[in-house]
């Protein structure tokens, strides 16, 4: 598929300013949109950041009001907090949702564990559909590891949902922040990119990535999920304090990737 690059300007609210957060805002205000950013501590919180970046820090209603495309980068279960703000927004924006549902964070949700797949919680829970994207890639790939197109090895990003041009735009934004945006399907299919699947964090290339998805065993995922974490977390405190803070080290290397590739069976990727 053709990359396109018709997209600027567009008015973009992100809700969440964590490290997934913060790296979109920065590189899609650096493509020319509009960005506004909100947080649970208010904008008073981001002034360090508007300075260093041009972002407008708002208030969450703020963030919805006017946008073109809404992402959300906050933690899974806090999607409840917010739901009563989409009352308010049109039908005909886009919503993004970045999020990954993990159980030991926010609670249980029983219409997960009975096979909903996360964003169709999501979409239930706002009344609102959404657009499922950029929850495959961890924060330090993310903001490191992105390449102009049609470099040999980019990182391709899963893109699911059920409107055809709301997935075509996030397919752009996704490219324009230096990754592959691809077709991934609906969002009945989006459990192949939820955590513990091939596609989670093994920074696949378009190459790899239909057969990866395939190879998905959804009854596995958690099971999977729990044993490569453990495993994760055995590199070391200075490996995991990295990945918690997100204060990388200039010779820093995400070696949760290479672990979750040999897991699922994947070759060594190519970090040219």
């Amino acid at each position: 598929m053709p990359l396109l690059n018709s997209l600027v300007n567009m008015n973009i609210g992100i809700i969440g300013a964590g490290r997934m957060g913060t790296t979109l805002a920065r590189k899609l205000q650096a493509h020319g949109h509009q960005v506004r950013l909100a947080n649970s501590r208010g904008p008073e919180s981001l002034q360090d950041f508007v300075r260093e970046t041009g972002v407008t820090a708002v208030t969450v209603a703020e963030a919805m009001q006017g946008s073109d495309v809404i992402m959300l980068t906050i933690p899974f279960g806090q999607v409840l907090t917010i739901k009563d703000a989409f009352r308010q927004v049109p039908q005909a924006t886009i919503v993004v949702e970045t999020m990954n549902y993990l159980p030991a964070r926010d609670g249980v949700i029983d219409a997960i564990e009975q096979g909903l797949p996360h964003s169709a919680w999501v979409a239930q829970i706002i009344s609102h559909p959404v657009i499922k994207a950029f929850n495959t890639i961890g924060s330090y790939s993310l903001m490191a590891e992105g390449r102009p197109a049609g470099t040999s090895g980019r990182i391709a990003l899963s893109v699911s949902g059920e409107d055809a041009a709301a997935k075509q735009t996030i397919i752009e934004l996704v490219n324009q922040t230096g990754f592959d945006g691809y077709d991934a399907g609906p969002l009945a299919d989006s459990w192949r990119q939820q955590p513990g699947t091939p596609a989670y964090c093994t920074n696949l290339t378009l190459a790899e990535a239909p057969s990866a998805r395939a190879g998905a065993i959804r009854e596995d995922a958690q099971a999977n999920y729990d044993f490569l974490i453990q495993k994760v977390m055995a590199q070391g405190k200075e490996y995991i304090h990295s990945l918690v803070s997100g204060n990388f080290p200039d010779n820093f290397v995400d070696h949760s990737v290479d672990i979750f590739r040999a897991y699922h069976g994947l070759p060594p990727r190519s970090r040219q």
